[in-house]
């Protein structure tokens, strides 16, 4: 029997993967050509902060800052700038970008890694149509005009599809799905499946999602996601023409969620009970878990009543290059990843 070769080191995989890198420079210079062209702003905000965000499942890291008196302050590492972005849109009233680390902790496969690169960029005046043309635009400045992606050739030049949350519903899984959120025994027996023990409507509405809705939209052209349930959309409007619904999308490709975009949410009274429902369920899926009390971002709840109406999207970039790359796995195309993602 062979003996097993001893794993190589760091600088021969860095070489290995070195057109795969060079090729994540090019996406980086291009998004900053996009932007600089239609007037955005780049911008920087911190990566500890007192609140790192409001998601239910995410899980933070935590880290602390000493000050020269000896006094210490608890912080987080954020897991989206995205509350700070909006506090500079608030205050200038300008369109901005920024390709920030992110960090979001117990993550890490092939499509996931604990440390990354978001691209979240915010306009004044903005729809959410006019968010998905925007998107749009620059996924075709910056990919080739067919990627491969999950056994799949993806074209960037025709139309990208545009199908609602309902739609996608009714078209692979023959369920009104507005019809009967909030209700997991109901949605069960529509979609004709057992419902799991313990299991929430929220909890099947992703595994239909995974198991059903996923597997068929980005295949052959990028799939925008559109107005998804109003639950399931806590920084977003509500649709006026149909409060069940929220004003957000998703972007696939190539069986790959790339961005999550919302029409903003200014309202901060609405805001903040959203905030506290969130922190209600937190409370309850995680009970006893240390590090969840953060405090509520006061400074960003205060700046939603200034915040003019936009729309804001944040893309993962390190999948955008693995599309741009061709490549399956997101270790591929960063310089240096946590082993975690070597799957």
């Amino acid at each position: 029997m062979p003996e097993s070769q001893p794993p190589r080191p760091d600088c021969a995989r860095i070489a290995d993967r070195l057109p795969l890198l060079l090729r994540r420079n090019l996406v980086l210079r291009g998004v900053r050509a996009f932007f600089d062209a239609r007037n955005y702003t780049e911008v920087e905000t911190p990566y500890a902060v007192p609140t790192p965000g409001e998601e239910v499942h995410l899980k933070v890291f935590a880290t602390e800052r000493a000050g020269a008196d000896g006094s210490r302050e608890r912080l987080w590492l954020h897991t989206s700038p995205e509350f700070a972005m909006k506090r500079i849109v608030a205050a200038t009233g300008l369109p901005v970008y920024q390709l920030a680390r992110v960090w979001r902790n117990e993550e890490g496969s092939r499509l996931h890694a604990h440390e990354f690169t978001m691209l979240e960029w915010y306009r004044p005046g903005a729809t959410l149509a006019g968010l998905m043309d925007e998107t749009e635009s620059l996924l075709r400045a910056v990919l080739p005009p067919v990627v491969r992606a999950g056994g799949d050739e993806i074209s960037t030049t025709a139309p990208f599809e545009r199908l609602t949350v309902a739609e996608a519903f009714a078209r692979y899984a023959g369920v009104d799905i507005l019809a009967h959120e909030g209700d997991a025994a109901a949605l069960a027996e529509a979609a004709g499946c057992d419902l799991r023990r313990g299991e929430t409507w929220e909890d099947l509405f992703f595994r239909l999602m995974m198991a059903r809705i996923e597997p068929h939209i980005g295949r052959t052209r990028p799939t925008f996601l559109t107005h998804w349930p109003a639950s399931q959309a806590a920084l977003a409007r509500r649709d006026p023409a149909d409060p069940r619904v929220a004003l957000r999308f998703e972007l696939y490709a190539g069986g790959i969620e790339l961005a999550n975009a919302f029409e903003e949410l200014t309202d901060p009274n609405e805001q903040r009970a959203r905030f506290e429902a969130d922190r209600a369920r937190r409370a309850a899926l995680y009970p006893g878990e240390s590090g969840l009390d953060w405090p509520m971002d006061e400074a960003f709840l205060s700046a939603l009543g200034t915040l003019p109406p936009c729309a804001g999207i944040a893309l993962g970039f390190d999948r955008l290059v693995m599309l741009a790359a061709g490549t399956n796995r997101i270790a591929d195309v960063q310089w240096l990843g946590d082993a975690a993602t070597n799957i």
